[in-house]
């Protein structure tokens, strides 16, 4: 059954009642700023909360199944969705993409200056069913240079639509983006709150976790739901022989050097970079010694800076060992 025309649109949206006051504000007084920031932490509700937003706009408050499955769908005319890419033999791949292609990751996604010509083109044509143009671009804080400022102009220019930014690093944006944005916060959840989000989605995979597992991975995920499902997916990829190992690292040079060998022949970048947020996560519960810290994030900068991952490896987990 569909919901009726007084649903709240905002129901399954836990945790986040102030950037829900200011938008439903915002749309009850016919006060829609030509640009927001939503401005908070990973996997909280920040892009949903985005499409609720325009579905709001669109049909003045009210539910509509249409509008809806049209816009979660990403197959509205008029909205236009923006995510940093990678530039993969001559094209550019999504980030959301990238993960079913072998694409090579040590180099960060990027929103690029064509990704911004192209939302201004787009928001410089006509809408054909809305009375206004969508643009939600993710993960803004990864522009280059000279995408930010493409931005800028077109956040300077007049324009026939709405453009909602979508950042967990607001610091790393132009002032005068922020300044030309309605800021809408997001706040990390309560634990009370976060269980509930998980325990409504009910991941299969997670059946197969044990509670040390789950504890981990909770603690990974800093009270974003989001974060903890895609940290799960991770983890149930990994080979379960170096899933063990990782709670308790070798004490012995030749066991530091073998498992050296297991993570770099048997996870690619990109898992042996989650690899590392993990044993920094759960070293810094076990022993809150700052040295593991710091030496886990030098083997970060060495893996993203193309040092031969093996040996960058050996060298950590011998000194870790050293230190345990």
């Amino acid at each position: 059954m569909n919901p009726s025309k007084s649903h709240d649109l905002y129901s399954n949206i836990v945790g986040q009642s102030i950037a829900i006051s200011l938008l439903k504000s915002a749309v009850l007084k016919q006060k829609i700023a030509p640009a927001y920031l939503f401005s908070g932490p990973h996997g909280v509700g920040r892009k949903i909360t985005a499409l609720r937003f325009l579905e709001s706009i669109i049909t003045n408050g009210t539910y509509s199944f249409n509008e809806r499955r049209k816009l979660e769908n990403s197959n509205h005319p008029d909205l236009m969705l923006v995510e940093p890419t990678y530039l993969h033999q001559g094209s550019l791949i999504s980030q959301s993409n990238a993960k079913n292609e072998s694409v090579n990751k040590k180099a960060q996604a990027q929103i690029r200056l064509d990704q911004i010509r192209l939302v201004k083109d787009f928001l410089g044509k006509k809408p054909i069913e809305s009375y206004l143009g969508m643009v939600v671009i993710e993960d803004v804080e990864r522009m280059n240079e000279a995408a930010s400022n493409a931005l800028l102009k077109v956040l300077e220019e007049p324009q026939n639509g709405i453009l909602i930014l979508i950042t967990s690093r607001p610091e790393m944006l132009l002032n005068t983006i922020k300044s030309r944005c309605q800021k809408i916060p997001f706040t990390r959840l309560t634990e009370d709150a976060f269980q509930k989000v998980i325990s409504r989605l009910k991941p299969t995979n997670m059946k197969t976790l044990t509670d040390i597992d789950q504890k981990a991975l909770t603690n990974l995920s800093h009270g974003s739901p989001g974060l903890f499902i895609d940290n799960l997916q991770i983890w149930d990829d990994l080979p379960k022989n170096i899933c063990n190992q990782l709670y308790a690292l070798p004490k012995q040079p030749i066991d530091s050097l073998s498992l050296a060998k297991d993570l770099t022949e048997n996870l690619d970048s990109a898992q042996q970079i989650w690899v590392i947020n993990w044993l920094q996560e759960n070293l810094w519960a076990q022993k809150q010694d700052k040295r593991d810290i710091q030496r886990l994030e030098l083997l970060k900068k060495h893996l993203l800076s193309y040092v031969q991952n093996r040996l960058a490896w050996e060298v950590t987990l011998l000194e870790l060992s050293q230190n345990n």
